[in-house]
């Protein structure tokens, strides 16, 4: 008997958990307790008066009890005799759509629902674009709360008329249309005799029915390792769970990104060992020859290997109130990898009602965009539409690790296969040792009149009289050639840092230390700067000054002009500081002099 996975999803108060509740109850999959529990429940929270809520057999949150809507993604199991089935409710409020990515994640069919008396609404198109996002390709139109409208077969032709019309470049393989009733149950399970000029399947029919295997790839052999299962000396076997294709003992594998090949030596399940394997099967398997594999690496096919790249195109559901900014770097999880991600480019936004793409330098929540991303390593891929495991991913703040992205790969960037390193004899070894110095980074972060740059250029002239190579990037100084065409939104802070981080880099590479007095607000972009450099290399220095004292030297006139309001986005004012809090170099400037701190840095270097 095979299993179904689908989602119930649509607008807020379009009936998904009252219909999940009454399939639940018609098709006899709640006990004797559970149905005790649902009187009780009605009697305390329930909506339908002297009559049973069946929308609380699905919403079991205490808050979606009280509110009467959906919060979590709650999954239920059913079977008829037909299939099993695993069903994900998932909410219609706009604010938890990131559930509702979630729930289709793992689905092969959706019922998208529809309140008859409101017809097709915003949410209902975001939806039904995440839907094919994330490449369910069946879909059912459930039009439901009939009883409301009358029963009226011109409302559901007219509302049919309006989604087909937007649904049509979806490039979904089905789309059965059902009105029905979760109230009332009027063809859930049961044909309505109130609707007799409809003739086609009720649900649970079509749902027994549907054939979504068709339309599933099947793809080569992949099983991304997720653990190296060592439990004595001798016996070492790689843990996973099969995301594509079939596996015998005896087949030619290859272990990407390294492209070691051997074979499979046996397959186990269990305990057991087994003569097959396939997608789904969490298996051990061992390997013929001693080969390094680790967590995130990926056992694939010899004869059909996946690709391996860095740059991708991919399209992107932002779930985040804190908008995207290119050129930040966020964890990047695919299957078992867990490696650092760069969007690097939005190439455009998604508008939810038409499809329209939209210029756009920032992504707020539950936008969709199409975007270019880069990986800090290689990564083994396949595009979303083949293999779902490889090609998904999500991005995780690195500070907040808050979920703040989910995404699905289209393609490598062809581009980035033809850029290799050019190898150069002379390296930052040779030329410290020519200017007989230890090359750094010092980086200096404070708010505007904080003392950065009087502060970098008093070290400059320090170190310059000792013979150090040095040289300083002014946050001001950059702004009028490198940066010139960034302006101060967040999005252009994060680049403004990217860019100056870069060029830090560059010249420490030829032995320089150089001094970078930027304001650099934000931590996670003081974090991506660090991360470009070796162990001891980066030398962090907060110039911390109390905003009073920096608008009363004020001596560019910019806090007077921020607090009129004649200047946006102004640090401390009208867009944020994070302060470091492990700065390697604290100089606090109300108690110190200049010289004092000037003093304290020289100190702090070798």
């Amino acid at each position: 008997m095979d299993t179904l996975r689908f989602i119930t999803c649509g607008s807020v108060d379009d009936g998904k958990s009252t219909l999940i509740g009454r399939l639940l109850f018609e098709s006899k999959a709640i006990f004797d307790d559970q149905l005790a529990a649902l009187v009780k429940d009605s009697a305390q929270y329930g909506t339908q008066g002297t009559q049973m809520d069946l929308a609380l057999l699905v919403d079991g949150l205490q808050a979606e009890r009280e509110q009467g809507i959906t919060i979590d993604v709650a999954y239920r199991f059913f079977t008829t005799d037909e299939r099993r089935f695993v069903v994900a409710d998932t909410p219609g409020h706009e604010q938890y759509t990131r559930n509702m990515a979630t729930g289709a994640s793992t689905a092969s069919l959706a019922v998208i629902l529809i309140d008859a008396r409101k017809g097709v609404l915003v949410q209902t198109r975001r939806h039904s674009r995440i839907v094919a996002m994330m490449g369910i390709q069946h879909v059912v139109l459930a039009v439901n709360k009939m009883d409301l409208v009358g029963f009226d077969e011109a409302t559901l032709d007219a509302i049919v008329a309006d989604y087909r019309s937007f649904a049509s470049s979806l490039g979904f393989a089905s789309l059965q249309v059902i009105p029905l009733s979760g109230l009332t149950g009027d063809n859930v399970l049961m044909p309505s005799s109130s609707m007799p000029w409809y003739s086609g399947p009720t649900l649970l029919q079509y749902l027994n029915t549907v054939d979504t295997r068709s339309t599933q790839p099947q793809g080569s052999f992949r099983m991304p390792v997720q653990w190296v299962n060592r439990p004595n000396l001798d016996f070492r076997g790689f843990c996973g769970r099969v995301a594509s294709g079939t596996l015998h003992p005896g087949d030619a594998v290859r272990v990407l990104p390294s492209g070691v090949q051997t074979r499979i030596k046996a397959v186990l399940l269990g305990f057991d060992e087994v003569a097959v394997a396939e997608a789904g099967d969490a298996v051990t398997v061992t390997l013929v020859d001693e080969v390094d594999a680790s967590r995130g690496d990926v056992l694939v096919a010899a004869e059909v290997p996946p690709e391996v790249a860095d740059q991708f195109e991919a399209k992107l559901l932002w779930m985040s109130e804190h908008a995207l900014a290119p050129g930040r770097q966020y964890l990047m999880k695919q299957a078992c990898k867990e490696i650092t991600a760069t969007i690097t480019d939005i190439k455009y936004r998604v508008d939810v009602n038409s499809g329209a793409h939209l210029a756009a330098k920032v992504l707020g929540l539950n936008e969709i965009a199409v975007v270019n991303m880069s990986t800090s390593a290689p990564l083994v891929f396949e595009p979303y539409a083949v293999n779902r495991t490889l090609g998904g991913f999500i991005l995780i703040d690195k500070l907040t690790f808050e979920t703040v992205g989910a995404g699905m790969i289209d393609f490598a960037l062809r581009r980035a296969n033809n850029i290799h390193w050019q190898a150069l004899e002379l390296n930052k070894a040779t030329r410290a040792a020519q200017k007989h110095q230890t090359p750094r980074c010092i980086w200096f972060t404070g708010l505007s009149g904080s003392g950065k740059s009087t502060i970098a250029n008093l070290l400059d002239k320090r170190l310059y009289a000792e013979g150090r190579h040095t040289y300083v990037l002014d946050g001001d100084n950059v702004r009028h050639g490198l940066n010139r065409n960034l302006g101060f939104t967040e999005a252009d802070r994060v680049e403004n840092i990217r860019r100056v981080a870069e060029v830090a880099r560059l010249m420490v590479d030829a032995g320089l230390v150089v001094l970078v007095s930027f304001i650099s607000p934000f931590a996670a972009e003081r974090a991506m700067a660090r991360s470009l450099f070796g162990p001891e290399e980066f030398v962090e220095v907060f110039v911390d000054t109390p905003i009073e004292e920096c608008e009363r030297r004020d001596v560019k006139g910019l806090y007077a002009k921020a607090r009129k309001g004649e200047l946006k986005n102004f640090t401390g004012i009208d867009s944020p500081y994070e302060a470091p809090s492990q700065a390697d170099v604290h100089l606090q400037t109300a108690m110190l002099t200049l010289d004092q701190c000037v003093d304290q840095l020289m100190a702090s270097l070798p």
